[in-house]
């Protein structure tokens, strides 16, 4: 969190992301350049990934593959239907 506010900023999730990610190669037991390998990012990119956060979406997707957790962006923007369905509702209500 930055020092004027107790929101997080878009570096806090970037860190957490990549704290994670290390806890997660460890686990499986990845060496940084396996792990690097296998997501074919440079490991020069993922050394900086897990000291800093910094990475491209598409790296950050791949590494997520390998570790078994591209399904966690499956939520990223998710969109709320639930105003649709119940305009879908009232229209069929409204038929009646």
């Amino acid at each position: 969190m930055n020092k004027y506010s107790v929101d997080k900023i878009a570096s806090d999730f970037l860190r957490e992301i990549a704290d994670k990610s290390r806890l997660l190669r460890k686990e499986k037991k990845y060496s940084q350049q396996q792990l690097a390998k296998r997501a074919n990012v440079s490991l020069g990119s993922y050394k900086r990934f897990e000291r800093t956060g910094q990475i491209s979406f598409e790296s950050l997707l791949n590494i997520a593959f390998v570790l078994g957790r591209l399904d966690d962006f499956d939520n990223l923007f998710k969109i709320d239907d639930s105003a649709e369905i119940i305009k879908l509702f009232q229209a069929l209500k409204d038929k009646k």
